[in-house]
This record gives C-alpha cells, structure tokens and sequence, in this order.
C-alpha cells in the first residue's frame, strides 16, 4: 500500500503575539531561576493592542520586576511604537507569593536514588517526544524548513536590507510524501507585517521575501522548490503593522509549532512559563531525549516515546514506544531498553538534563526565553541537553 501524501506544517517569528507572550513567559522563569535556581514558578501572559496581562504563581528568594521584564522582551522584538509601545503600554500583574509555604530548595546532584523517588510529579499528563530521519535534526521536514524562514525573517541581515519589514510573520511549509518519504516542496506561504509604504505593492513584497529569504534558506537543501512549487505571499492581502495591535496573544497556544509542527503527537500543554520541575514541561523534552537517540542509534527511521505521569508519582506509570514499522527489533524491546537506560523520574529529568543551571550559563540571551521561538526541539541553538545522542550506544 502507497503512503502518498501533503503534509503543512507552520512556524511563527518573534513578533507574532502569542509569541511575544511565550517569550516573556520564558524570560519570567529564566529570571527566576538565575537569581535562585530553586525557584518554582508558572508565569502565563496575555496580549492586546496597547496592553499586557502576565499572572505568575511562584516559590523563591529572587525578587523581580515582572513589569520590566515584560518592557524589555517588548523591545527586544522591536515592534515600532505604533504597533506596540514598549514604554508605554499598559502591564497589569497578578502575582501569587507561594514562598511562605511552597519553597522547597532541592540540590538533584546531591539526591540519592531513594530521594529522588520522594519528588513525585503535581500533575498528571501524557508527553511524547519524536525523531524520524527526514532531516539532519531528526525532526519532520516541513517544521524543519518552516522554522529556518522564520528565524531567517526575523535575522538582522533581513531586516537591514528590507527595513519595511515588521516582527510579526509567519511561514508555512507543505511537503509531498511518496512511500512515506519527503518527495518534493509542494507549497510555501509567507506572511509578513510591514510598514505602511509597501502596502500597494505586493509584487516587491514577494519579489523581496524570495531574494531575501527562501533563496538563502534553500539554497544548500537536497528538497528545493521546483517550477510545481506554489509560493504564496501575503494571500489574504497586506498586514500593516501586525502585532498585538492586529490580533491579541496568550502564552502556550502555539504548541504544535513548539514541537512536531503537528505531524506527530503531542500532549498540548504549554512549554513555556513552567520551571524544570513541570513535568508538562520537562517530561515532553526527556521523551524527545529517548526518540532522537533510538532515531540516532539506527534502530529505527521513526520513533515516538509516550511516557504517562500520575499525581504523586515519580517515575512514568507507562512508558510506550512506536516505531511505525520501521524499527530493526521489536516496539517493546525498545521500551525495554528505554526504560533501562533513561532516568524519567521528575528530579531524574532535572538531574541528568541539567535543567535548573542552565539559565546561569546562558545570562546574556537567556535559556528558556530562547526555546520560546523557532520551536523547543531539533534545535541547533542553544546547546540544549535533550538534542545530544551521547546514550546511542548504551542503547544498541
């Protein structure tokens, strides 16, 4: 039986809103842990023309200005002040002090086994994590190019050479399968905000976007556009401005783009705003830890690990792994060695992925705040833990 199909998949830049509201999310718990690693903290964040709402629960010693916090990722996005003014909009905070009674400072590399059994998940959730071999990251294809596009849109280089463009754009990607397998680009659409000056001449945007960006983009890929490929810019007419001014955030609604671009599960909370002791959060970047390196190891060309958390628990209550058919020993013995070689209880995923200092070693552009955008996995940068493949021979 054939397996031909078109699959989309989209990603977003840094201006687009709910992005803006992850972004400030992640710089909240980047904060947070860089003053004191053992902070715990939930940060959620809205957005709307002229105004920004971020609720936080927390448990720390660092004290923040959450407002200010917020005002810098603002302008770091650099919206003009007509589409959203750093200085001057309106920031209400309600934040919920759980120091008092919540603070609960654990130093992972000093726990011994038993007590790390004792740091038991507050949540119950299924994650899953993903690897196939359709690119050099071992992510799908169409999030893999869809991310490149957005982070091309939103580099320096882009911006000084085409100065109309604004922060707010999106991409999407659809590729073409036969027999299950990249074939060709079947489409690619732009969005991309911009200042009033070019809005009667769509032309010179699309002529622009496809010199400036997809030409580099694609240039050094095996799967390029072809005369079949359908590029569309800008379809539904011009964005002027864009931003929170055009349509309002909210922190965690841009999942699939954090992840797979949907072409693989998810569990659909949010990743950013959660401290590494979220295991919604951590427990989605462990399962991807455990696909890349059985995708690396050759033991499959597809890989999905499930792993199911219980309130009160510290380990996975199940853990699952699918191959689709492609793997070279059975589903359950992969499970098997799985579980063998992975530590997935909650302060086991803290220890071993370094997860509490890792903001301490990136203070200038932040960690967490960096995952935020372009999609938290199959990442190049930053250097992040669940992307390295260091277990594949412990797991042939």
């Amino acid at each position: 039986m054939s397996d031909n199909f078109i699959f989309s998949s989209g990603s977003v830049t840094s201006g687009h809103p709910d992005k803006l509201c992850d972004q400030v999310s992640d710089a909240i718990v980047d904060q947070f842990l860089l003053n004191d690693k053992h902070s715990r903290v939930v940060a959620e964040c809205a957005a709307s023309s002229g105004v920004m709402f971020i609720s936080a629960h927390f448990a720390s010693k660092a004290h923040l200005d959450v407002a200010e916090i917020a005002r810098r990722v603002i302008r770091d996005v650099g919206y003009p002040a007509d589409v959203f003014n750093a200085d001057t909009c309106t920031i209400m905070t309600s934040l919920q002090d759980h120091t008092a009674t919540g603070y609960q400072p654990v130093n992972v590399r000093k726990l011994k086994n038993a007590e790390i059994d004792q740091i038991t998940s507050k949540h119950q959730v299924s994650v899953f994590g993903y690897a196939c071999d359709q690119t050099p990251e071992l992510i799908p294809l169409p999030i893999w190019l869809a991310h490149r596009i957005t982070h091309r849109m939103d580099s320096k280089k882009v911006k000084k050479k085409l100065p109309y463009l604004l922060p707010d754009g999106k991409a999407q990607v659809g590729i073409e399968y036969r027999d299950g397998k990249p074939h060709r680009i079947h489409s690619i659409t732009l969005v991309a905000s911009h200042t009033q000056e070019i809005a009667p001449d769509l032309k010179r945007l699309h002529k622009d976007l496809a010199k400036e960006v997809l030409e580099p983009v694609m240039q050094d890929l095996q799967c390029r556009p072809d005369k079949d490929t359908r590029i569309f810019v800008n379809p539904d007419g011009p964005l002027i401005g864009g931003g929170p001014s055009a349509h309002s955030g909210l922190t965690g609604r841009k999942t699939g783009i954090d992840t797979y671009g949907e072409y693989a599960r998810h569990s659909g909370t949010a990743l950013s705003g959660k401290d590494p002791f979220r295991i919604d959060r951590v427990g989605a970047y462990a399962a991807r830890h455990a696909a890349k390196n059985i995708v690396a190891a050759g033991l499959a060309r597809e890989c999905e690990v499930q792993l199911s958390y219980s309130v009160g628990v510290a380990a996975p209550v199940s853990i699952r792994v699918r191959t689709f058919g492609t793997g070279t020993v059975d589903d359950s013995e992969l499970a098997n060695r799985v579980r063998s070689v992975f530590d997935f209880r909650v302060a086991g995923i803290v220890r071993e992925l370094n997860l509490q200092e890792l903001p301490s070693e990136h203070k200038k552009k932040g960690f967490y705040r960096r995952l935020s955008v372009y999609g938290h996995m199959g990442r190049t940068t930053p250097d992040v833990p669940w992307e390295q493949i260091e277990k594949v021979d412990a797991l042939k």
